[in-house]
Protein backbone atom coordinates (compact mmCIF):
# COMPACT_ATOMS: atom_id res chain seq x y z
CA UNK A 1 0.00 0.00 0.00
CA UNK A 2 1.19 3.64 -0.76
CA UNK A 3 0.60 6.46 1.93
CA UNK A 4 0.62 9.63 -0.54
CA UNK A 5 1.33 13.25 1.25
CA UNK A 6 -2.38 13.92 0.61
CA UNK A 7 -3.45 11.24 3.11
CA UNK A 8 -0.54 12.60 5.50
CA UNK A 9 -1.89 15.95 5.57
CA UNK A 10 -5.50 14.32 5.63
CA UNK A 11 -4.79 12.43 8.83
CA UNK A 12 -2.75 15.57 10.06
CA UNK A 13 -5.16 17.82 9.58
CA UNK A 14 -7.81 15.40 11.88
CA UNK A 15 -5.55 15.50 14.60
CA UNK A 16 -4.45 19.22 14.24
CA UNK A 17 -0.71 18.81 13.51
CA UNK A 18 0.89 21.37 11.62
CA UNK A 19 3.93 18.98 9.70
CA UNK A 20 6.51 20.62 8.00
CA UNK A 21 7.11 19.66 4.13
CA UNK A 22 9.94 17.29 4.99
CA UNK A 23 7.76 16.10 7.85
CA UNK A 24 5.33 15.28 5.52
CA UNK A 25 7.27 13.13 3.43
CA UNK A 26 8.88 10.98 6.51
CA UNK A 27 5.48 10.32 7.72
CA UNK A 28 4.56 8.75 4.58
CA UNK A 29 6.90 6.48 4.23
CA UNK A 30 6.75 5.64 8.00
CA UNK A 31 3.05 4.90 7.68
CA UNK A 32 3.46 2.92 4.52
CA UNK A 33 6.20 0.97 6.33
CA UNK A 34 3.62 0.10 9.41
CA UNK A 35 0.80 -1.11 6.69
CA UNK A 36 3.27 -3.51 5.30
CA UNK A 37 4.11 -4.85 8.66
CA UNK A 38 0.36 -4.92 8.95
CA UNK A 39 0.15 -6.51 5.84
CA UNK A 40 2.77 -9.12 6.78
CA UNK A 41 0.71 -9.97 9.61
CA UNK A 42 -2.11 -10.03 8.15
CA UNK A 43 -0.67 -12.95 5.77
CA UNK A 44 -0.33 -15.16 8.69
CA UNK A 45 -1.83 -18.65 9.27
CA UNK A 46 -3.74 -18.27 12.67
CA UNK A 47 -6.58 -21.32 11.92
CA UNK A 48 -4.98 -23.43 14.41
CA UNK A 49 -4.92 -20.42 17.53
CA UNK A 50 -7.47 -20.82 19.98
CA UNK A 51 -9.19 -17.26 21.00
CA UNK A 52 -8.47 -15.80 24.08
CA UNK A 53 -10.45 -13.67 26.66
CA UNK A 54 -8.25 -12.85 28.61
CA UNK A 55 -4.45 -12.53 27.65
CA UNK A 56 -2.53 -11.73 30.85
CA UNK A 57 -3.68 -15.84 32.20
CA UNK A 58 -5.69 -18.44 31.67
CA UNK A 59 -9.58 -18.23 32.30
CA UNK A 60 -12.59 -19.67 30.80
CA UNK A 61 -14.26 -17.45 28.36
CA UNK A 62 -17.42 -16.84 30.83
CA UNK A 63 -14.82 -15.09 33.97
CA UNK A 64 -16.45 -11.72 34.68
CA UNK A 65 -14.76 -10.26 37.97
CA UNK A 66 -18.03 -9.43 39.36
CA UNK A 67 -21.80 -9.21 38.34
CA UNK A 68 -23.31 -5.82 37.05
CA UNK A 69 -25.73 -4.07 39.31
CA UNK A 70 -26.84 -0.81 39.90
CA UNK A 71 -24.67 0.76 42.73
CA UNK A 72 -25.75 3.97 44.76
CA UNK A 73 -23.69 6.61 43.67
CA UNK A 74 -22.92 11.00 44.98
CA UNK A 75 -25.94 13.06 45.29
CA UNK A 76 -25.98 16.00 42.46
CA UNK A 77 -24.72 18.55 44.48
CA UNK A 78 -21.75 16.73 46.19
CA UNK A 79 -20.74 15.62 43.36
CA UNK A 80 -20.68 19.14 42.25
CA UNK A 81 -19.77 20.73 44.86
CA UNK A 82 -15.92 21.34 44.04
CA UNK A 83 -16.97 22.36 40.77
CA UNK A 84 -15.43 25.74 39.59
CA UNK A 85 -18.09 26.24 37.35
CA UNK A 86 -20.95 24.77 37.00
CA UNK A 87 -24.82 25.40 35.54
CA UNK A 88 -27.94 23.35 34.97
CA UNK A 89 -26.84 20.53 36.92
CA UNK A 90 -23.62 19.69 35.07
CA UNK A 91 -20.13 20.46 34.95
CA UNK A 92 -18.98 23.32 32.63
CA UNK A 93 -15.47 23.40 30.92
CA UNK A 94 -13.99 25.67 28.56
CA UNK A 95 -14.27 24.84 25.04
CA UNK A 96 -10.85 22.90 24.01
CA UNK A 97 -11.44 21.75 19.95
CA UNK A 98 -11.02 24.29 17.37
CA UNK A 99 -10.52 24.52 14.13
Amino acid sequence: MRISEKDVLYVAGLANLDLQAGETTQLAADLDAILGYVAKLDQLDTSGVEPMSQVLYDAPETLAWRDDRERGGFPQEKSLGNAPERGAGHFKVAKVIER
